[in-house]
């Protein structure tokens, strides 16, 4: 009378699946380099946190008495898990499984995936491996007929943006629905020397008359650099631990605010360093990355798309353990004037600080939007219009830190829309709408033209006029609200933190653009 005989036949189904494609298939996947999808899910999460769901889901052979002979499982793999204690949803591609392709999967698993994460506001992990619910020909004989492409997986996709935390990990060549659930992600990470991502692999673009490598089409070493992606790991694991830092600075959903996590490091502490650290002379450059070390929370700084858009640095971080978005200029890369890529760069964190109710610390360094006919052809002033609509549109706690140089339309981005709004200065800031030494050159060409030593007609404006630009006149009008001391910096910031926790507020996100 019991239903032992049952349990027996799902116990034996389980271990069928757990074979993955068979021993042949997962061996050729390791000595790529590679983890099978379980092996993945065991490194990724909690140990003995993760809960399958959809475990014996796949294609079963029976005889003719109706009795189960073999099964291949579907190439998904999905469940609950913890990360760090909280909860998340993970989806593994199955490699082995017809190499990650749709007919080798139950392509619902997917979009319960998606839907799950969102319904139950719980942060999604996606191993990417395969095409990842994307299409095969060979789908065509198995089914008889040629499906056309519907929108409902990625609708999915999208609306979990919106939602929750998603976290994608490119581990081996993705094309197609494969790469678009890599990019379309808050954090996307690549493996360098096993990962490829393209539109479409090597075979169909050879077609085109290109014949190329998986590493020359789609390498991690392409797509890092052109902003396809966040970052690219050294393995499986160093990704593993990226997607878990960057989750624990971001709430579960957007429904909470991010947790505060306690700190040792003083709100108070001072940093002598920076009362030197900004050059007097203006075309000099310093480390942007060495006053961030110095002002937030120790080894907090978490940066994202270090490989590209270089003028502007990106990141997560905490002040007194409360989580922030952090943009800074890098005077290293064109002086800190923003490219295309980097306006780019800086709406994808306004976006994600926007959705989960991060506030911000921009510290600021902006001599202007590029110049130039290289800067033209690459639509540097499209993308600096987004940029700045995306400031004005943001309305979380802003925090900005006149460090040097803000100039013309590109100065906009030290402010964003929102009522909590703080802005401090330090003594070696300048601003205007032109730096003194292009603007002398416009307005006074025909003084310094017609002086008998137009050199020295030209270095005698410059300063006069320097004179007058220094902060320390705009706030005599209370054009700049405080200048401060460089070396205290971080008590200013983490008092922001402080009083904007309170002010944060879930919910209003809006939607994310990936």
């Amino acid at each position: 009378m019991s239903w032992q005989p049952e349990l027996d036949d799902l116990a034996r189904r389980k271990e069928l699946a757990s074979g993955l494609g068979g021993p042949d298939k997962v061996a050729r996947h390791r000595a790529a380099g590679k983890l099978t999808v379980r092996e993945r899910v065991d490194g990724l999460v909690d140990a003995g946190s993760f809960r399958e769901l959809g475990s014996i889901a796949g294609f079963p052979e029976y005889d003719e008495h109706g009795r189960l002979v073999a099964m291949t499982p579907a190439n998904v793999v999905c469940g609950r898990a913890n990360i760090d204690g909280r909860p998340v949803f993970v989806t593994g591609d199955d490699f082995t499984v017809r190499g990650g392709a749709n007919d080798g999967g139950l392509r619902n698993k997917f979009t319960f995936a998606e839907a799950t994460a969102a319904n139950w506001r719980i942060p999604l992990v996606r191993l990417v491996d395969g095409t990842g619910g994307g299409g095969s020909v060979k789908h065509l004989e198995t089914s008889g007929r040629t499906p056309l492409p519907e929108a409902v997986h990625f609708t999915d996709m999208v609306a979990a943006l919106d939602e929750v935390p998603v976290v994608a990990l490119g581990l081996g060549s993705v094309a197609g629905m494969g790469a678009a659930r890599v990019c379309g992600s808050h954090y996307s990470l690549m493996v360098r020397g096993t990962s490829q991502l393209f539109a479409a692999g090597p075979p169909v673009v050879a077609r085109t008359g290109q014949v190329l490598t998986k590493e020359e089409l789609g390498g991690s070493a392409i797509h890092a650099k052109n902003g396809t992606i966040d970052d690219e790991a050294a393995s499986e694991p160093e990704a593993f631990e990226r997607a878990r830092r960057f989750l624990s600075y971001l709430p579960s959903s957007v429904h909470e605010a991010a947790p505060r996590t306690p700190c040792d490091d003083p709100s108070d502490r001072a940093a002598p360093e920076l009362l030197e650290i900004v050059p007097r002379d203006a075309r000099k450059v310093y480390k942007m990355r060495n006053i961030l070390g110095a002002v937030l929370d120790r080894d907090s700084f978490f940066e994202i798309g270090r490989a590209w858009g270089k003028s502007v640095i990106t990141g997560l971080a905490r002040l007194d353990g409360w989580p922030v978005a952090i943009l800074a200029s890098d005077p290293y890369h064109y002086g800190g004037a923003w490219t295309a890529d980097a306006c780019r760069k800086a709406v994808r964190m306004i976006d994600l600080a926007q959705t989960f109710q991060l506030p911000v610390v921009h510290l600021v360094d902006i001599p202007g939007f590029l110049i130039g006919k290289q800067a033209e052809e690459s639509g540097v002033m499209r993308y600096g219009t987004q940029a700045l609509a995306a400031v004005r549109r943001s309305t979380v706690p802003w925090c900005a830190v006149m460090v040097r140089k803000a100039f013309g339309m590109a100065a906009l981005t030290q402010r964003n829309g929102s009522r909590s709004f703080m802005r401090y200065s330090w003594p070696s800031a300048q601003w205007g709408s032109l730096p003194i030494a292009g603007g002398v050159e416009a307005a006074y060409r025909a003084v310094i033209e017609a002086a008998p030593d137009p050199a020295a007609k030209r270095a005698e404006i410059e300063t006069r006029l320097e004179a007058l630009q220094s902060p320390l006149r705009s706030a005599e009008a209370f054009g700049i609200e405080e200048i401060i001391d460089p070396r205290q910096t971080r008590a200013h910031l983490c008092e922001f933190a402080n009083l904007a926790a309170p002010l944060r507020a879930p919910g209003s996100g809006g939607t994310y653009r990936p």
